[in-house]
């Protein structure tokens, strides 16, 4: 299925009508394809549902954390501090009252992937897997990452930038763990810091 079929479905089984879901889907699609998204796109989200789907069985609350990929990054601006926030207080506007759903767990999921730290929620720490299961790329792959990022982050100069990148770069260094469940950690762990670590290099040319 394609992202559009996934989103669908999705949304058909928790109670949307047909109506609503083209226009969500319409709305969203729109959202991800701005021309400042260099990353976080549609490309982004089918990434992220790859490991969704691989990791299914894992999750107590798939329907939520399904739900909580698409919306995850809908806002996103480089120069604003808050874009989960809002995009976690948009994806629950768009579920109304009749929808049974957890829905403080899409809006905590959703926060969860500003400061991808470890919750009590397992669910949560899969979600954060697969956001950044990206900075274990193999090198090429990672380099193409960050540059699009770059992008994303235009307005600022490089000595704004490059500061800025290698200090959040470090905060993830700094943690015991990059990846939050165990599975990540044994498969990621390891290459995700080497590339970090390589990455901060280059910005301190």
């Amino acid at each position: 299925m394609n992202l559009q079929e996934i989103y669908s479905e999705l949304l058909s089984n928790i109670g949307f009508s047909a109506n609503d879901i083209q226009k969500s889907w319409l709305d969203l699609e729109k959202a991800y394809s701005h021309k400042s998204r260099h990353y976080h796109n549609l490309t982004h989200i089918n990434d992220m549902i790859e490991c969704y789907e691989t990791y299914f069985d894992k999750l107590q609350n798939p329907n939520e954390i399904l739900f909580s990929i698409f919306y995850h990054d809908y806002i996103y601006k480089g120069s604003k501090k808050d874009n989960e926030l809002k995009s976690a207080e948009y994806a629950l506007s768009i579920l109304s009252e009749n929808i049974q759903f957890e829905k403080q767990l899409v809006f905590d999921a959703i926060c969860a992937t500003q400061q991808h730290q470890h919750n009590a929620n397992e669910d949560i720490n899969w979600l954060i897997d697969f956001d950044l299961k990206i900075l274990a790329r193999d090198w090429n792959g990672y380099q193409i990452y960050f540059e699009q990022i770059r992008k994303e982050y235009s307005i600022y100069p490089d000595f704004l930038y490059k500061p800025g990148r290698a200090k959040a770069l470090k905060h993830f260094l700094e943690n015991e763990f990059i990846f939050q469940t165990s599975v990540f950690r044994d498969l990621y762990e390891e290459k995700a810091r080497l590339n970090i670590e390589k990455e901060i290099k280059i910005l301190s040319y």
